[in-house]
Order: structure tokens, then sequence, then C-alpha cells
């Protein structure tokens, strides 16, 4: 312990001279500095007005596909569920009667679909997972809210508009999609 002590180095400290009490030197070097960068362009945007552009291979808010016949094109495999890291994604599946030339066949669904966009990760795994090209991730991104319920999405909100009641809106959306497939 003894030997420590007696191999520290004392600072001495130089006294400061006339300029350096005045303080001036660093007052001038701040002032410098503050002005250099008022004329610099400013990081800031106007999101409202202005939007960033945003990397090609963004992903946004998730979406799940229908069919021509309005049909969502998830079949309940529970493929992006598995393939989710964060298990943001729950599902349960039904089966529902469809009859086709007077035959009964039984065809799968999500019955109840959920993402919790509180613990996804948008890492875009639940949409190469999906066999059906069910889900993809939009160019959207998630709004803010100010509760913890409002960040589940259930399928309702996922699911893009019915061809059948709103063409115009379906239209859009996968014009939309055919956009982003395009740019991958």
């Amino acid at each position: 312990m003894a030997s420590l002590t007696n191999r520290a180095k004392v600072l001495e400290q130089k006294p400061m001279n006339f300029m350096e009490r005045l303080y001036l030197p660093a007052i001038f070097k701040g002032m410098a500095i503050t002005f250099m960068h008022m004329f610099k362009k400013k990081a800031t945007i106007s999101y409202p007005e202005e939007k960033r552009p945003f990397s090609p291979v963004f992903r946004g808010l998730h979406v799940l596909n229908r069919d021509e016949e309005g049909r969502e094109n998830c079949t309940a495999c529970g493929l992006c569920a598995v393939a989710c890291p964060a298990e943001a994604i729950t599902m349960e599946g039904a089966e529902r009667k469809t009859s086709e030339e007077h035959l009964y066949r039984e065809e799968k669904y999500a019955a109840k679909y959920e993402i919790n966009m509180l613990r996804c990760i948008f890492c875009g795994l639940c949409e190469e997972a999906c066999p059906k090209d069910a889900i993809y991730m939009s160019e959207t991104f998630a709004p803010s809210n100010f509760t913890r319920k409002g960040f589940i999405y259930s399928k309702d909100e996922l699911l893009i508009p019915n061809p059948v009641n709103d063409k115009e809106k379906y239209d859009i959306a996968k014009g939309m999609r055919e956009a982003q497939l395009k740019n991958k």
C-alpha cells in the first residue's frame, strides 16, 4: 500500500494569466461555435407537412390480403406466428363450409388474428413465412396511441378493404402492394 502512494504524481496547477482570468477567449470560442451552427441546415422537419424519404426496404404496418371474392387469404396455418421472434402474433383458426357445385368442402380461415405492435420488431419474418402471401408489411408506419389496447391490431383493422363492397379502396391497396413487390 505504501508503494502506491510513493508512485502517485502530484499535479501542480500553473497560475492563470490575465486573459484566462477574464474568460474572454472561452466566451468568444463558445459564441463562434453557436454562430457556426446557426447557419447550418436544420435537422428537424415539420412532420405533417413534410415527410422524410424512407428506404425502399422500409417495413411498416402489417396488412392482411384478400382475394378477388373478398375472402381473406389467411388459412390460419400459424407459420407467421411461429416465425415471429417477438411472439407478437396470435391467431385462432376456424373452418367455414363453402359449397362448390353442390359439394360442401371445409376451408380454414383465421377467426381471430391479432398483432401486438408493442412487441413487434418489424423484422418481416411473418411476411416471408406466409405461404399464401396473406400478410405483408406496408409503407405506412404505426400511429401513436394513448392506451396499450390501441396498439393491438385485430383482423378487422389489418384487412385491406373488401373488393366486393368497396372496389376503389381495394384497387388502391392492391396497387400499393404491387408497387411494393416491384421495388423488392
